[in-house]
C-alpha cells in the first residue's frame, strides 16, 4: 500500500468535508460585483413568479400545515442544480433550503468544490414540509414536481446532482437503490425533443450525518469530483 497516496487522499477528503479549501470569489476582474444581463434578469424574475406560486399554493394538505414555502434558491445561470427531498423543519421556519445540519453540510461540500451557493441552485422535490418529515405522499409529487420542472428549464443546468435516493428515484423514474444510482451520469429529459440533461445522484447530506464514515465520504467526495470535472473545472487536489 503507497501510504504517502493514502495519507493525501485522506487529507484531500477532510478538507472537502471541512470547507478547507477556498471559496470562488463573484467579483469580476475590476474587484466589484458582477452586473446581471439580461438574460439574467428574466431568469430570475421567472423564478421569482414560481416561487410566488408556490407561496400561494394550497393544492394539497402540505400548503396549509406548511409555516413557509420552500420555493428553492441560487443563480439563475446555475451550472449545477442540486436537489433533495422535501424541506424540514429549519427550512420551514426560515423559507430556504437547506439551511439545518444537512445543509451546513451541503455548504461545507459546495465550498470545497471552490464553489459557494450563489454559484449553484438548491431546492427540492417538495416545495413544502409534510408532517413530522414523513414520506411525500403520489399527490403531493404530482402538485409539486411541476414547479421544479419550470425551475429546470428557465435555469438549464448542465448537470443536476440528486441528493438521496427520493430525489434520484423520482427524477429519475426508477425504484434502484441509492446504492445502484450513485456515481452514475444518468440522462434527464425536460420534454420531447429537448436536449437531456446529466443527472448524478448521490448520498444526501443527513444520511451522510447518520453514516459518517470513511467510506460513505469518500463516495460523496469522488462523485463531486467526477461532476467537477464533467464541467472542466478544477479538480481540488
Amino acid at each position: 500500500m503507497n501510504i504517502k497516496k493514502a495519507v493525501e487522499q485522506h487529507i484531500e477528503m477532510e478538507n472537502f468535508f471541512t470547507g478547507g479549501l477556498c471559496i470562488r470569489s463573484q467579483k469580476n476582474a475590476s474587484g466589484k460585483m458582477a452586473q446581471p444581463d439580461e438574460s439574467t434578469i428574466r431568469k430570475q424574475k421567472e423564478l421569482e413568479q414560481i416561487a410566488e406560486e408556490v407561496k400561494k399554493c394550497r393544492k394539497c394538505e402540505i400548503g396549509s400545515t406548511r409555516k413557509n414555502a420552500v420555493a428553492g434558491e441560487g443563480n439563475p445561470n446555475a451550472r449545477i442544480m442540486f436537489i433533495g427531498e422535501a424541506p424540514g423543519a429549519d427550512e420551514d421556519a426560515q423559507g430556504r433550503p437547506f439551511v439545518g445540519r444537512a445543509g451546513q453540510l451541503l455548504d461545507r461540500i459546495i465550498a470545497a468544490m471552490r464553489l459557494s451557493r450563489e454559484d449553484v441552485f438548491i431546492g427540492n422535490i417538495l416545495k413544502s414540509r409534510p408532517p413530522e418529515n414523513r414520506t411525500p405522499k403520489a399527490e403531493e409529487i404530482i402538485n409539486c414536481l411541476p414547479y421544479l420542472q419550470k425551475q429546470i428549464e428557465i435555469i438549464k443546468p448542465e448537470i443536476i446532482v440528486a441528493l438521496g435516493a427520493y430525489a434520484a428515484q423520482t427524477l429519475l423514474e426508477t425504484t434502484k437503490p441509492i446504492g445502484q444510482l450513485r456515481g452514475h451520469f444518468f440522462d434527464y429529459y425536460t420534454g420531447l425533443g429537448k436536449p437531456p440533461i446529466k443527472l448524478l445522484a448521490t448520498f444526501h447530506p443527513a444520511y451522510l450525518l447518520r453514516n459518517y464514515t470513511v467510506e460513505s465520504r469518500q463516495k460523496v467526495w469522488e462523485d463531486m469530483k467526477t461532476v467537477l470535472a464533467a464541467l472542466d473545472l478544477p479538480v481540488p487536489k
